[in-house]
């Protein structure tokens, strides 16, 4: 971008502010990519990382508009970006990403057995999480011109952001604005003294950047400027509260659960911090990546050993050299390292420490604590990922068929082939010419994607343009499989904005006119899903659902009028879709299936109805002129309880607009 002359209303200083916010999240998304985190702290790291991810839109629109100089004062120092005007709220937004991705670095490999650092650590995160959404409150969407869809992304980030700050605890806003206003974790590293060494903070491209720490050296004030430091991290991984929606729109609350669960697991984990940090783990049996013990130590062509899922993710970036000593990698072959795997096993189980996975030793945990001896699948689903790489297609087809069959048949064997890098792997099957193997490749994703981990790791292998692709062009039992699938990894909020975002609405809106009744049924679920977030609304009405869904609620044979109602009832709030839908004539449709349909139908046609005539007086009036009394009568004395409440508010509206 150039920042010259040229007339525009920025000055270089604005300018150079939005670069420093790209750069930021450019930061926490490398740093995110690179994965790491130790277990304290994972959650919080990994949730921040994603929401920070999702602001990258937003700094884009605001680094392209040209009409706002949103710089800094005339004697701010150019190289001092914390010297900013506290006024900007870019600049308050840059100083919220600075403390975010500082509090990344150090937390994500933090490890003490110092209670006191650790509960100043949770304490920082939650005032990173409360100014990052303060900060996101105070951005002048109109002066920016940024677009109605980024706003809402924007919108459900802040949501996100205010849900986790009250989970860490009630505190006031007054304690976290100080605190927020403090250099950060200047008293943690003091605290930590000479127990701190090295972080490792691996990046896309140069995987060995390591910043130091002198352990003699106190952190001066400046330390809240771009010092990064390295404490390193075991112990408790904190549960997000989370809920599930379902095609009627119903909502499943987990909070107490999860918040039994956190308990749970935090008791546990710190204990074992304690066992971890009464040892000193052997050098071998770290992963250079991650610097964690390996699970699935594997060998690259080197003959260096790395955690599988590290360095499968490090080649699917598309490096190909070795990260440790930067040797091109003659193959990508990644073989099992099972003798270096027996001895981590041997090493943990002789010093009381359980290995952080779900499978120790062969075995893998039973929701009741027992462990089920697994080894020998694990063997053999490791023999079929490989077969999925095989030059021949007809071994290829075996693979794939395979592990489509083993991961419709349990949980177990969904964790176990994730495990085994079968994902990655997958994803990339999805592109292939034969539609056997498409077939199979794509109904895996959908299987494994029902174990809730597996969501992060089919999104992390980018497999959702790949998903929209077989749902564009491949076979009709591909497209239905792949819809199923955008449904499922829909379920995560962020995800809805990624899949909207990838082009698939206009492909499921195809199937939705065009497909099997399965697969109608199967867009018509994602559908539903992704407009719960209402910048994929508006998507879907220019993608053309409103024609599509209308034609639902009139066949004859009726078999989708359920999964119409409910999509339209979504979008009815939207103020494009509202026009949609009256200019394609449904309003008479609606008023018939209230006279005639299920108790559902009705009680669901009287809700649309209802939200396309509040406020609209044409729309009112049309109601009346089409006879909708004497339905909405009758439906306040026999209709659902629901059903009665939408009918009396819309004869309440007739009769104010005289037209009963």
């Amino acid at each position: 971008m150039a920042t010259g002359g040229g007339g525009t209303g920025r000055s270089a200083s604005a300018d150079a502010v939005t670069d420093s916010l790209h750069h930021l999240i450019d930061d926490v998304v490398r740093i995110s990519a690179a994965g790491g985190f130790k277990e304290l702290f994972r959650k919080d790291c990994t949730d921040l990382c994603r929401r920070i991810s999702l602001l990258s839109h937003l700094v884009d629109e605001i680094r392209d508009f040209k009409g706002v100089d949103d710089s800094r004062p005339s004697d701010a120092s150019p190289t001092a970006s914390s010297s900013y005007s506290s006024s900007s709220p870019l600049s308050d937004l840059l100083f919220a990403l600075q403390n975010a991705k500082r509090i990344l670095l150090v937390a994500g490999n933090f490890d003490s057995n110092e209670d006191g650092a650790a509960k100043k650590i949770a304490f920082k995160f939650q005032c990173v999480t409360w100014k990052l959404e303060k900060a996101l409150c105070n951005i002048p969407f109109e002066e920016f011109g940024i677009s109605e869809e980024v706003q809402e992304q924007v919108e459900l980030v802040r949501a996100q952001l205010r849900r986790a700050t009250q989970r860490y605890g009630p505190t006031s806003s007054g304690v976290l604005s100080r605190a927020s206003s403090q250099p950060l974790l200047d008293d943690v590293l003091l605290q930590m003294g000479t127990r701190m060494g090295s972080l490792h903070i691996d990046n896309i491209g140069n995987v060995d950047h390591v910043a130091k720490v002198k352990s003699n050296a106190a952190p001066s004030g400046d330390s809240s400027r771009g010092q990064t430091s390295d404490c390193a991290i075991h112990g408790r991984e904190m549960v997000e509260n989370s809920s599930s929606s379902s095609p009627d729109g119903s909502k499943k609350n987990t909070d107490k659960e999860a918040d039994e669960e956190a308990a749970k697991t935090s008791r546990k984990s710190e204990g074992q911090t304690r066992k971890m940090d009464s040892v000193v783990i052997p050098e071998d049996f770290l992963c250079p990546i991650s610097l964690e013990i390996m699970r699935d130590p594997v060998i690259v062509s080197t003959g260096q050993t790395y955690e599988r899922s590290y360095i499968q993710r490090w080649i699917d970036s598309g490096n190909v050299t070795c990260p440790k000593t930067q040797q091109k990698l003659e193959n990508f072959t990644l073989t099992p390292n099972y003798v270096l795997r027996s001895l981590i096993s041997q090493w943990c189980t002789s010093h009381n420490i359980e290995q952080p996975t779900a499978i120790v030793t062969g075995k893998i945990k039973k929701s009741d604590g027992s462990f089920r001896d697994v080894s020998g699948d694990i063997a053999a689903i490791q023999v079929l990922v490989r077969r999925l790489s095989s030059r021949t297609v007809e071994e290829r087809r075996s693979a794939v068929r395979e592990i489509r069959s083993l991961s419709k048949r349990s949980t177990d064997n969904r964790i176990l082939i994730a495990e085994a890098g079968a994902i990655p792997v997958l994803v990339n099957l999805l592109t292939t010419d034969d539609t056997l193997i498409q077939e199979n490749a794509v109904t895996s994703i959908l299987n494994l994607s029902i174990y809730e981990n597996n969501k992060g790791l089919i999104m992390l292998a980018g497999a959702i343009p790949s998903i929209v692709q077989v749902l564009r062009n491949g076979s009709m039992e591909a497209r239905e499989n792949a819809a199923a699938t955008l449904f499922s990894l829909s379920l995560a909020d962020e995800n809805k904005i990624i899949i909207g975002a990838s082009g698939a609405i206009p492909a499921l809106v195809e199937l939705l006119q065009n497909g099997s009744l399965r697969g109608k049924k199967d867009a018509a679920t994602a559908l539903f899903n992704l407009c719960i977030y209402q910048g994929n609304k508006g998507r879907a009405v220019r993608a053309g659902i409103v024609t599509a869904l209308l034609k639902m609620l009139t066949e004859s044979n009726g078999t989708m009028v359920d999964e119409a109602l409910t999509i339209l009832s979504v979008l009815a709030g939207h103020q494009e879709a509202k026009v949609a839908i009256v200019r394609a004539g449904t309003l008479p449709v609606l008023v018939d299936l209230m006279s005639s349909g299920l108790p559902r139908n009705k009680e669901n046609s009287a809700a649309i109805l209802l939200a396309l005539c509040k406020r609209d007086m044409d729309n009112l009036a049309c109601l009346g002129r089409l006879g909708a009394g004497a339905p909405l009568t009758e439906l306040t004395k026999s209709g659902t309880e629901r059903a009665q409440r939408k009918a009396t508010s819309l004869l309440e509206l007739l009769r104010k607009m005289q037209l009963l």
